[in-house]
C-alpha cells in the first residue's frame, strides 16, 4: 500500500477533526467564496474545510487518500444536506482525474503538505485552478513553538529515521520552500504571499484527554508510540506530550483550547 494512503488511513482522523471546527470555518470564512464558485479542498479529511465551504454555496469537491476520511467526509455531507460537496479519493502528487483550469479556488489545510513529491503537487494545483484563480494553503511551520510543530518534534526524537530521499513536511512552512515550489511550475513570486496565522484546537474535555486522542487516533503520534514501547521509552514520550499539551492549553475551565500557528498561503494564478 502507498505509505502515506496508509498512515493517514491509521487510527481515526475524524476523531482530532472534532477539534478543529470552529477554525477551520473560520478560516474558510474570510476566503471570499461567494456561491457558485467551483473549489476544490486537497487533502480534505471529513471536511473541515469543504463542509463551510459548501455551505456558502461553492460546488465543493473534497480529495483525500485516506478512504475512511472521505467516507467520513460524505456521511457529514449527506446528514447536512449539501449536495453540493462530493467527496472522492484522490493523491495531490496526480490529480489525473481533473482537468486542467477546473477550479477557481482550490483550498488545502494542513492537506497537500503532507504528500510526497511537493514539486509534483505544486505542479498539480496551478495546473488544475483556472487563470484568475487562486491557491489557498494552510502549512504547520517547522521549529514553531506551537502544538502541532511540537508534536512532531518531540515524536520525531522517538522514531526511527526516515528513508533517503525523504522531504520533511514541514518544509512547506518555509517561505523560501514554497516560492521555489510555485515558481518552478511558473508562477510568479509577486503573486505568492504568505500571512502567519492561528489555528485553535478545543474540546471539552482536559489536555490529556486530547493527548489520549492523538495517541489512539493520530497516524503520527500511534506511529511514534508504536516506536517507543518496541524501546521502552512510551512513558517518556508520554511525559513530554503531557507536559507540551498542559503548558500550551489557555482554557482554565477544565476544557482545552490550544492554539498553534500555522504558514498561510496564497497563490495567484494568473
Amino acid at each position: 500500500m502507498n505509505p502515506n494512503k496508509a498512515l493517514w488511513e491509521k487510527g481515526d482522523f475524524t476523531k482530532i477533526a472534532e477539534s478543529m471546527r470552529d477554525s477551520g470555518s473560520a478560516l474558510v470564512s474570510r476566503l471570499g467564496i461567494s456561491r457558485g464558485m467551483k473549489v476544490l479542498d486537497l487533502g480534505c479529511g471529513d471536511g473541515t474545510t469543504a463542509i463551510p465551504e459548501a455551505k456558502l454555496g461553492a460546488e465543493v469537491l473534497g480529495v483525500d487518500i485516506a478512504g475512511n476520511l472521505v467516507e467520513a467526509g460524505k456521511m457529514r455531507a449527506a446528514a447536512e444536506g449539501l449536495d453540493n460537496c462530493r467527496f472522492q479519493e484522490g493523491d495531490a502528487t496526480d490529480l489525473r482525474d481533473l482537468g486542467d483550469g477546473a477550479y477557481d479556488l482550490v483550498v488545502t489545510v494542513f492537506g497537500a503538505m503532507f504528500a510526497p513529491r511537493p514539486f509534483d503537487v505544486a505542479k498539480e494545483m496551478v495546473r488544475v485552478t483556472r487563470p484568475g484563480g487562486r491557491i489557498v494553503m494552510g502549512n504547520w511551520i517547522p521549529g514553531d513553538p506551537t502544538l502541532v510543530a511540537q508534536i512532531l518534534k518531540i515524536s520525531s526524537a522517538y522514531t526511527p529515521p526516515p528513508p533517503e530521499g525523504f522531504v520533511s513536511p514541514m518544509l512547506w512552512g518555509v517561505e523560501s520552500n514554497v516560492t521555489e515550489r510555485f515558481t518552478s511550475v511558473g508562477v510568479a513570486k509577486e503573486d505568492i504571499s504568505f500571512v502567519k496565522d492561528v489555528f485553535t484546537f478545543e474540546i471539552s474535555g482536559t489536555p490529556s484527554e486530547f493527548l489520549d486522542m492523538f495517541r489512539k487516533y493520530y497516524g503520527p503520534t500511534m506511529n511514534a508510540f508504536e516506536a517507543a514501547e518496541k524501546n521502552g521509552k512510551a512513558e517518556d514520550l508520554q511525559r513530554e506530550l503531557e507536559e507540551l499539551f498542559n503548558k500550551q492549553n489557555q482554557s482554565g475551565n477544565g476544557t482545552t483550547s490550544i492554539p498553534a500557528n500555522f504558514l498561510r498561503v496564497t497563490v495567484l494564478r494568473k
